[in-house]
C-alpha cells in the first residue's frame, strides 16, 4: 500500500538547521509531484515547497516566508524527498507533512513535529 513516512523533526534553537526526509513506497515515486506542507497550532495547513517530477532537472516552488532558507530536493533512486531547513525561526514551528500528488491522486504522510525555541 502507499506509504509516506516523514522523519527528521525535532526541537532546535533559532538559527539552527534541520533536514526532513519523506520516504515513499507503494507508488511510482518519480511520477509524482512532491510537496511539503506545514500546520502550526490554530492555523490552516500551508504549502511550504514543492518539486516537480523528472529525472535530472526539477522545478521548485517556495512560499515567500521560507525562500532563501529552505531547500527541497528529491532522490528518485531512494524514493525520498527532503526539506533542508536553515536559519529556523520560532514561526517555523509546526507539524510538517509531505504530500505526493498526480492528477487526482494525493497521498499524505503522518507528519513530523518541528519546534524552534530558545
Amino acid at each position: 500500500q502507499v506509504q509516506l513516512v516523514e522523519s527528521g523533526g525535532g526541537l532546535v534553537q533559532p538559527d539552527e538547521s534541520l533536514r526532513l526526509s519523506c520516504a515513499a513506497s507503494g507508488f511510482t515515486f518519480s511520477n509524482y509531484l512532491m510537496m511539503w506542507y506545514r500546520q502550526a497550532p490554530g492555523a490552516e495547513r500551508e504549502l511550504v515547497a514543492h518539486i516537480s517530477t523528472g529525472s535530472s532537472t526539477y522545478y521548485t516552488y517556495y512560499t515567500d516566508s521560507v525562500k532563501g532558507r529552505f531547500t527541497i530536493s528529491r532522490d528518485n533512486a531512494k524514493n525520498t524527498v527532503y526539506l533542508q531547513m536553515n536559519s529556523l525561526q520560532p514561526e517555523d514551528t509546526a507539524v510538517y507533512y509531505c504530500n505526493a500528488r498526480k492528477s487526482t491522486e494525493s497521498y499524505w504522510g503522518q507528519g513530523t513535529q518541528v519546534t524552534v525555541s530558545s
